[in-house]
């Protein structure tokens, strides 16, 4: 009897902090956040397009030794 009194005083807590647990505040509704994509695009950009030189390079020297 002592069991089942704890296992259902333990299921009840938490049936009460389960509102507080999963509450959270609305997202602010200012769209855009602030922080500049600019810089971080270009540098992708250059990474892939190094990134491809250096695959086409080697692509081109393997059908040139052959």
């Amino acid at each position: 009897m002592k069991k089942i009194n704890i296992i259902l005083s333990l299921i009840f807590s938490m049936m009460l902090w389960a509102n507080q647990i999963f509450a959270q505040a609305t997202p602010p509704s200012d769209h855009g956040g602030g922080a500049p994509i600019g810089g971080g695009l270009f540098i992708l950009l250059g990474l892939g397009a190094v990134y491809g030189g250096k695959k086409w390079y080697n692509h081109r020297k393997e059908t040139l030794e052959e």
